[in-house]
């Protein structure tokens, strides 16, 4: 977002007031330890990360309850129920923000791609229809096939000098 409020501008393109790039919230890391906490957000949402603290929650939440007697040391480097269950949900909110970032990534790329379409549709029919495009004022300067110059304004189109016309 700009200081006046209106979108930023992104490769000739107008961000939403409202959203904004999402780009710009995430800067190219700088120093090491910005680069290695770039991976924490991957780390904890994988699957390896999920089934370990899935298998603390037995260890220290279901099995005490079941009658297993667990040791105060595993309680104490493991923790409670409380941090299993918090670590758990940090996963899963960290594995939604990840794919929530890629999927805006490729829907960007894929609007980018659409546009880029859209305006060489928009160019190529002005050249196979420059003549109608320039009695509606579209275009000046795309010369076509058959196209005649733009008169200055105030004067009328005027067929070419021999067209018998």
């Amino acid at each position: 977002m700009t200081a006046d409020g209106t979108g930023t501008a992104e490769n000739g393109t107008a961000r939403s007031r409202v959203m904004g790039s999402t780009n710009d919230l995430a800067y190219p890391p700088g120093s090491l330890l910005d680069r290695v906490l770039q991976w924490v957000p991957r780390i904890l949402s994988s699957k390896p990360h999920v089934i370990a603290l899935l298998a603390l929650g037995i260890y220290l939440i279901v099995l005490p309850l079941l009658g297993v007697m667990v040791s105060a040391k595993a309680e104490l480097i493991g923790g409670n129920y409380t941090n299993v269950t918090s670590d758990i949900a940090a996963s899963i909110a960290a594995g939604g923000t990840l794919h929530l970032v890629n999927q805006g990534r490729r829907r960007r790329k894929m609007d980018e791609e659409r546009l880029r379409l859209a305006r060489e549709t928009h160019e190529l029919l002005h050249q196979v229809y420059g003549d109608a495009a320039r009695q509606l004022g579209h275009i000046s300067g795309i010369a076509g096939p058959g196209a005649m110059p733009r008169p200055p304004s105030g004067e009328q189109d005027q067929p070419p000098p021999g067209s018998g016309t």
